[in-house]
């Protein structure tokens, strides 16, 4: 980046949509948008949260991908909103290479298109290359060598829109290496929870020289807390959480002028992650919560003519230990509201995972016990603890008359040998790959053997087996063996919780083809064997599969004990002297 004082960073164009511009001035920098100032009252959501965020004053909202780009444009312009476009790129963690240069042009290939096809969208505030794509301490030089060539790539494309980049918090070589790195890079996105009050000053004392947006925040994650004598992770009430987003909004937004162009808070909507509240702004039926109050004061100057319940306290006696099964526990809940608006209590007490995904991979919802619910009022419930040891949460959700809540949770234990949690019921029939839009089940996260010669793609359009698209993949070495395994929570062999119940799965049924014809696969699921804590109940696999170069349909018959499949698909082959390359189509449980 250059810069020069009172210039724009980068060309203008003349066009019908707006022109959005950083610029610096006695080093300052503030956002322009069509020559006014615009400072970003945001928050993170989707098409679904955008009428809310309007109502609470907010300007913008932030995507993570393109998938649905098009639909939250056109939304969010009737409502008067800005889009700050994400593109989702492929991250370290989940085995993405950032030195294969097949999976770059991909990448790259998918950008051009996105940014040509929205560019001149009236609504287009920004484009965000990535999220959290980087490793844990910044050091991969490839990684930010190739974001400034996007960058390059979309400016070319569109002059009349900033780029930006997101990371995880700004430990280890981050802030220093994006400055050295990424020149074309116009704003960077930070992603900071627990110490997001500090992130400001911790930027500028790391080097910091380049404008930022808070590009998420709110409560505490998990990796920044510890546990509770019981083992599970305490979880602030949503009237504790308000106060965390205004204290952040202060000190990291408003408190760090000149070089801070706004926020988007996370998240404006609902979200499974860790529990179904945790870091949820509304509830799922779309009661909003304190957070939205909060930021629709600070956004507006003025709190809502209705505001939200306060939940004070919630107790459950006698959790500080583990309970024993069945027993009788009292618990209190003491809500106000500020207008003095009847309130309704709901109750529910629900198992706990124990283990949870990384990174916001997608989560599912824990099962229910309402039989557990004894007697409950708006101020107290009798609870009766389940028979099964392990962990759980009671829930007090609370409403108002007019669309306000609040909600609290206490974490409990039941003594006894945990039997370990079957994993998330599955419905059948459950894709496991059709095309690379589909919500993700399985990730293609665990690669085996000679890595380095694998080469995957999701989105290959040459000849596909029905839609638009097929997997295409290929194993580079002559010799040796490789292998990929759909994992589920990605990146795990069997420490964490996470996988599928399939119960009542009769097949895993696929389509696969050779690029040549004769090539030699095995396919599999259930891999991970009992000597980990979190393991397959079930496997099975069809060995040593003769390819042709037409589309085959495949079986692999799926019995005995599936309460748990961690590894849901699974291929490996051994070198044949010469690169394999096959492709995949329709994997699905049935």
């Amino acid at each position: 980046m250059r810069f020069l004082p009172a210039l724009v960073l980068f060309a203008a164009v003349v066009s019908a949509h707006a022109e959005v511009r950083v610029v610096e001035k006695a080093g300052k920098f503030s956002l322009l948008r069509d020559g006014q100032p615009y400072f970003v009252k945001g928050g993170g959501g989707d098409e679904k949260s955008l009428a809310s965020l309007a109502a609470a004053g907010g300007n913008s909202v932030r995507l993570w991908g393109d998938d649905n780009l098009g639909k939250t444009l056109d939304a969010a312009h009737k409502l008067g909103l800005t889009v700050t476009a994400g593109i989702w790129l492929g991250q370290v963690r989940q085995g993405f290479d950032w030195s294969d240069a097949a999976s770059l042009v991909k990448q790259r290939e998918h950008i051009r298109e996105t940014v040509l096809k929205h560019k001149d969208h009236p609504a287009l505030l920004c484009w965000a290359l990535g999220n959290e794509m980087e490793d844990g301490e910044g050091k991969n030089g490839a990684v930010w060598t190739a974001i400034n060539s996007l960058s390059v790539m979309v400016h070319q494309l569109d002059p009349a829109h900033p780029t930006m980049t997101v990371i995880a918090e700004i430990g280890g070589d981050k802030v220093q290496n994006i400055h050295k790195l990424c020149p074309e890079i116009d704003i960077i996105g930070l992603n900071s929870y627990g110490g997001a009050p500090s992130l400001g000053d911790r930027y500028r004392k790391l080097g910091g020289t380049k404008p930022y947006l808070v590009t998420e925040y709110g409560p505490a994650g998990i990796w920044e807390i510890k546990k509770n004598a019981v083992g599970a992770y305490n979880e602030q009430t949503s009237t504790e959480k308000a106060a965390v987003y205004k204290r952040v909004y202060e000190a990291a937004v408003l408190g760090q002028p000149g070089v801070c162009l706004g926020s988007y808070a996370f998240l404006w909507g609902q979200k499974q992650e860790v529990t179904a509240t945790w870091f949820s702004m509304a509830l799922a039926d779309g009661t909003r919560l304190g957070a939205v109050d909060v930021m629709h004061e600070l956004w507006t100057g003025k709190p809502p003519a209705n505001r939200c319940p306060e939940l004070n306290s919630l107790t459950l006696d006698g959790v500080e230990t583990p309970v024993e099964p069945g027993a009788t526990l009292h618990a209190k809940l003491a809500a106000t509201d500020p207008e003095r608006d009847a309130l309704k209590v709901e109750w529910m007490l629900q198992r706990d995972p124990g283990e949870y995904g990384s990174g916001g991979d997608k989560e599912s919802a824990p099962p229910a016990l309402p039989e557990a619910i004894v007697k409950s009022d708006a101020t107290s419930a009798d609870i009766k603890a389940p028979a099964d040891a392990g962990l759980y949460r009671l829930f007090a959700f609370v409403r108002d008359t007019h669309g306000g809540g609040a909600v609290a949770n206490v974490p409990l234990r039941v003594r006894g040998e945990v039997k370990l949690a079957p994993g998330r019921k599955a419905a059948l029939p459950l894709t496991v790959y059709a095309e690379p839009e589909d919500a993700p089940t399985f990730v293609p996260a665990g690669w085996m053997g000679d890595a380095k010669s694998i080469r995957i793609d999701p989105a290959s359009t040459t000849q596909p087996h029905t839609g638009k698209t097929a997997m295409r993949c290929e194993f580079a070495s002559d010799k040796g063996w490789g292998g990929v395994v759909w994992q589920s929570p990605a990146g795990d062999w069997g420490d964490q919780g996470g996988g599928y119940d399939f119960t009542g799965a009769k097949k895993i049924s696929f389509w696969a083809r050779g690029e040549s014809g004769g090539e030699k696969v095995a396919f599999k699921f259930g891999i991970i064997a009992k000597e980990k804590k979190f393991y397959d109940t079930g496997k099975g696999a069809i060995e040593a599969v003769t390819l042709s170069k037409d589309w085959q349909h495949f079986e692999i018959p799926t019995t005995g004990d599936l309460t748990r499949i961690k590894t849901g698909f699974v291929w490996t082959l051994a070198a044949s002297g010469q690169p394999i390359i096959f492709y995949l189509d329709d994997i699905r449980w049935e």
